[in-house]
């Protein structure tokens, strides 16, 4: 089932105009996520919206905004009068100007999405803007409207598409000299400056996503599936940590001495992630469940898996092939 759009309406370059679907393009319904529920029950918890002088519950109908302007003072507003200063890009994506990609600052990055032709109609002029941007090697700035608040969009080529991502203002980008200011001017000898290269150079590689392996959702993954197993849970021992660094001229030569013994174990692993990642199809994304984890019991007790194999117990993630994180 493909995922719903979070904004219809139309792109538009000075009179060429197309009506265009925000997609969202990146996801968290993947991760492992809790609910709260009472320990004594195993029921759920569940939030009521009271009012917080009188306790009392509160019906969506009586729920409208306000704007704090003092301890118990508020300035209600009503629905209406937001929709009467509903700006033009709630509807229309303007393109305002052009810019290159690398005079936007990674910190007005928020998040991407996915562009794309909304219906049959309107293809034509969404190519000639797809290829006018990318004939220009350029980004288009324009201005779009999410959940009641109007968002700077930049939009690039991606493929056969268009990738829009969201920028911040710049009254929400803090300024690095409050932070930077007391950060000592340390001189550094030529010789620290090459054993770290080096050590920079041992562990550099090709930025290849579909190799990295997030540890702690599958520690969660393992976890869930022994509880439901039955399988006993040991606590794991506390890491080790490296203490304070004396010298830092001994640290890097260490450094480099424990890249030389574990670089051909790490190099063997990446490789066999690697291939069986090439030489397996990706597999259906599932809503909802992951299906690395055990069926989830339905209203009848019983799940369609159940009925057509015997229970296997899982000591580990029913998952597909574990990607380690790329390693030099």
């Amino acid at each position: 089932m493909a995922p719903r759009a979070n904004w219809k309406g139309f792109l538009r370059l000075s009179l060429v105009t197309c009506p265009v679907a925000l997609y969202p393009a990146t996801s968290d319904t993947e991760k492992v996520s809790f609910n709260q529920i009472n320990r004594k029950t195993g029921h759920r918890i569940k939030y009521l919206k009271v009012d917080a002088e009188t306790g009392d519950e509160v019906i969506s109908e009586d729920i409208v905004k306000g704007y704090k302007v003092d301890t118990d003072t508020y300035i209600e507003v009503t629905k209406d009068e937001l929709d009467d200063i509903a700006l033009d890009s709630t509807h229309t994506i303007e393109i305002d100007e052009f810019v290159p990609k690398a005079d936007i600052d990674n910190r007005y990055l928020i998040r991407p999405y996915y562009l794309v032709p909304d219906g049959k109609v309107g293809h034509d002029a969404y190519a000639v803007i797809r290829e006018t941007i990318r004939s220009m090697d350029k980004v288009a700035i324009g201005r779009v409207v999410l959940t009641n608040r109007e968002h700077i969009i930049a939009l690039e080529p991606l493929e056969s598409g268009l990738m829009g991502t969201l920028l911040r203002y710049p009254y929400e980008v803090r300024s690095e000299k409050e932070y930077f200011d007391d950060i000592q001017d340390v001189k550094l000898t030529r010789d620290m400056l090459d054993l770290a290269r080096h050590i920079v150079e041992k562990k550099s590689g090709a930025f290849e996503p579909e190799l990295f392996e997030d540890h702690y959702e599958t520690a969660l993954i393992d976890l869930i599936n022994k509880k439901r197993s039955g399988a006993p849970i040991t606590a794991k021992a506390a890491p080790k940590t490296g203490g304070n660094v004396i010298n830092l001229m001994d640290a890097l030569k260490k450094s480099i001495a424990n890249e030389k013994d574990t670089a051909p174990a790490a190099k063997v692993a990446k490789e066999t992630v690697k291939e069986t990642v090439k030489g397996k199809k990706p597999k259906k994304r599932v809503e909802g469940q992951r299906e690395m984890l055990l069926p989830i019991a339905g209203k009848g007790g019983k799940t369609a898996a159940a009925k057509e194999a015997p229970p296997k117990r899982a000591d580990k993630p029913v998952r597909a092939p574990a990607r380690a994180k790329k390693a030099g």
